[in-house]
């Protein structure tokens, strides 16, 4: 399985630091949720795990090697990103987006899917319950029906690292649900699976592990029980929390303007 881990890494937005000293690392068949308040630091980390950014020290290592020393092929066929609210900025039917997610594969967009690549596009429509979209536009979808579009073309690079900063933001209840169990499964195909999250309650019921980011910095780490303790996110987020236990899985809920 594969591993992804930073060393001192530390970005900065212009002159401004947004992470600093961030040390860890990421082990394939996990799924690993970043929390945190809004500008603590998750959409910049996950942009430099897959290499967008460079960072402004330490650095960012793939199975042990440098990722800035990863061919861009091959760095494109193992670590697969979904932006935040990411969009199609033209008409694309959805399975030629999905489509996409197959050109490190060596994938031609010029003629039909077929084979392995056919397979995968076809099986990732399905597991996001988009098959019903392969052939509208993308520019006609709702948001959320794009949002489904846009995960399924990650799990069609079938890549050995999946980044997926807010992929639930634009979802409702029920489509959030099944596409954290979607990631869950990745992991469970041994993929390094990192996903940022505002919705502490799937955090806790779908992730293996909680990194919880503010002020720039890693300030838990470690299971939902105990990185979503009532304690730790107060510091973090500034507010109250209690907890309700659902079906054995110990939920937070934002509960007060005063820690």
């Amino acid at each position: 399985m594969s591993c992804l881990s930073t060393r001192g890494l530390a970005c900065h937005h212009g002159s401004r630091p947004v992470l600093t000293g961030v040390e860890i690392a990421f082990a394939g068949g996990e799924l690993t949720a970043i929390v945190g308040p809004n500008g603590a630091g998750k959409t910049t980390l996950l942009r430099h795990l897959a290499g967008l950014d460079t960072p402004a020290a330490g650095g960012i290592e793939l199975d042990g090697a440098p990722l800035s020393a990863i061919a861009l092929g091959l760095r494109a066929r193992r670590i697969a990103y979904l932006a935040q609210g990411a969009h199609a900025y033209w008409p694309l039917l959805g399975r030629d987006l999905v489509r996409l997610g197959r050109l490190p594969h060596g994938a031609d967009l010029g003629r039909p899917s077929s084979g392995a690549d056919g397979d995968a596009v076809e099986q990732a429509l399905r597991r996001v319950d988009a098959v019903a979209l392969a052939a509208r536009p993308v520019d006609t979808l709702s948001q959320g029906e794009r949002a489904r579009v846009m995960l399924a073309r990650i799990l069609a690079t079938e890549a050995d690292v999946v980044l997926a900063d807010e992929p639930v933001a634009s979802l409702d209840p029920g489509y959030a649900l099944d596409a954290m169990a979607v990631l869950r499964a990745e992991a469970g195909r041994g993929a390094v699976v990192i996903v940022s999250l505002h919705d502490l309650g799937l955090a806790a019921r779908f992730a293996d592990r909680v990194v919880v980011l503010a002020g720039g910095r890693v300030v838990a780490d470690g299971g939902p029980s105990a990185a979503l303790r009532p304690a730790v996110l107060e510091a973090a987020y500034g507010i109250g929390f209690r907890t309700v236990t659902v079906d054995g899985v110990v939920q937070v809920v934002a509960w007060s303007r005063q820690p």
